[in-house]
């Protein structure tokens, strides 16, 4: 397990914060450390199956495409399985890669059980860190059997200002295809020493056509249906919005992200850095460091009068075309599971279902899918904040979210901290404390440990169905 670490950064403040992270982060992480071993509270014997084998029943394109939606998803599918490196000189990749980077291509993060997927068994950003002669040194929050991860800090170096920017893990310092950068990695133990460091794992990408075509209107009624449930279990959540028209936004971890395709071009430039149409600036623009034109992505206007689509957005019609995943089998287990999930409170949030709206690809329109998630923003309390906004969404709050496929992931929470689902659920109730108010799922949780241990088995039986 990891840590991730977080705090207040006014001057004012700093003392205090730093005491608290002391006295009550760190008693926290120990209990979660030695959870293994102990048992979380109130599990009563029950255990996580573990991550459901057989076959991976996501990564497929939805159904009733045309023959030509077809081939774009193909195509989109290759690219984004690409490797890219600084200059597209190395065998079999493409060009575009650095100066800072968090991994080499879209399909290493995206890579469980299926691309499109999540963080891998084996993480691929391990031989990232040397591949071609780079000199990068491994953050201690990175490892071989452990999940892709990218880092944030919440606050500049002086712990003055706010930051919330993406800082990526290596350069390309010491490649053979970038003589002469020397471009120095960012200190994350220092980070980490200051408390100012915030990890994130990939979000897996299935289904998020579906999410991307269910209307507006659809997620606000939701919020208000079961209202009187939602008060006594002290369940509020909102909607994070753009800024700039007002709708809802809805992925990303905090739901910040408006559309597929933004959310495919920021993270070509921040995850990879490749400069692309979107977003067309080197996020680091050191000398000796830069070794491409600008945009590295763009479309292609050299085929005899014809034009193909840029990266960008043959990834976007590859994501909005990847089918919802696909359920394992259903057991009385599972069954009396799913009673148990929607009887606790789970449901409340996570919602089984919504129905997209009209598209302009049929194969997307009027569709159930069954996210199990209401798309909102909730307050998870001071345990599982990472102090990051983005959009409305404050330091303490999250997307719920979406419990589809489930059963195939290894690693849970906005961090990655567990890979046990047990955990996970326990990790979600927080008290309040003088920074965050307490987490909204405070009472589902007290609710779930109150179960009796083959009530517990049913529940963790039918997440892993998922």
């Amino acid at each position: 397990m990891s840590v991730k670490v977080k705090g207040v950064r006014t001057s004012a403040r700093r003392f205090g914060q730093r005491n608290w992270f002391k006295f009550a982060i760190l008693p926290a992480l120990l209990l979660m450390l030695v959870g293994g071993l102990q048992g979380a509270p109130g599990n009563h014997g029950a255990r996580d199956p573990g991550v459901r084998g057989g076959p991976p029943g996501a990564g497929t394109p939805i159904a009733g495409l045309t023959a030509s939606q077809l081939a774009f998803f193909k195509a989109g599918l290759g690219s984004f399985e690409e490797i890219d490196s600084v200059t597209g000189t190395v065998s079999d990749t493409g060009a575009g890669l650095g100066p800072r980077f968090n991994a080499e291509g879209c399909a290493q993060c995206h890579a469980q059980p299926a691309t499109g997927g999540t963080s891998p068994f084996t993480n691929p950003q391990v031989a990232d860190a040397s591949d071609q002669g780079a000199t990068n040194q491994l953050p201690f929050f990175i490892r071989l059997g452990g999940p892709v991860r990218e880092a944030r800090f919440p606050y500049t170096l002086d712990l003055k200002r706010v930051d919330g920017n993406v800082h990526a893990l290596y350069t390309i310092a010491g490649r053979s295809d970038a003589p002469g950068c020397n471009l120095q990695q960012d200190d994350f133990a220092r980070a980490a020493s200051e408390n100012d460091l915030a990890l994130r794992i990939p979000t897996p990408l299935f289904g998020d056509g579906l999410i991307e075509a269910i209307p507006d209107s659809a997620i606000l009624a939701n919020r208000t249906s079961n209202l009187r449930q939602k008060q006594a279990l002290g369940i509020a959540g909102r909607p994070n919005t753009s800024a700039n028209d007002g709708t809802i936004t809805r992925f990303g971890w905090k739901a910040q992200n408006k559309s597929l395709q933004v959310f495919a071009g920021e993270a070509y430039n921040v995850e990879i850095g490749v400069t692309n149409e979107m977003f067309n600036s080197e996020r680091d623009q050191t000398p000796g460091c830069q070794f491409n034109p600008t945009p590295e992505d763009g479309t292609n206007f050299d085929l005899a009068g014809t034009q193909l689509p840029s990266d960008i957005v043959r990834f976007t019609i590859f994501t909005r075309f990847l089918d919802q995943p696909q359920p394992g089998p259903v057991t009385p287990s599972t069954r009396r599971g799913r009673q148990v999930f929607s009887q606790i409170g789970c449901e409340l949030c996570h919602t089984q279902s919504f129905t997209t709206g009209q598209s302009s690809v049929a194969a997307l329109s009027n569709v159930q899918a069954n996210l199990y998630s209401d798309l909102l923003l909730h307050h998870m309390g001071p345990g599982l904040a990472d102090n990051i906004g983005q959009g409305v969404a404050a330091g303490d709050e999250f997307r719920t979210a979406p419990l589809w496929g489930l059963g195939q992931r290894i690693y849970f929470l906005n961090d990655g901290r567990t890979d046990d689902l047990i955990q996970a659920i326990e990790a979600h109730a927080s008290p309040g404390n003088h920074q965050y108010p307490a987490s909204e799922a405070n009472a589902v949780v007290n609710n779930y440990n109150r179960l009796p241990a083959s009530d517990q088995q049913d529940l963790l039986n039918f997440l892993r169905s998922l």
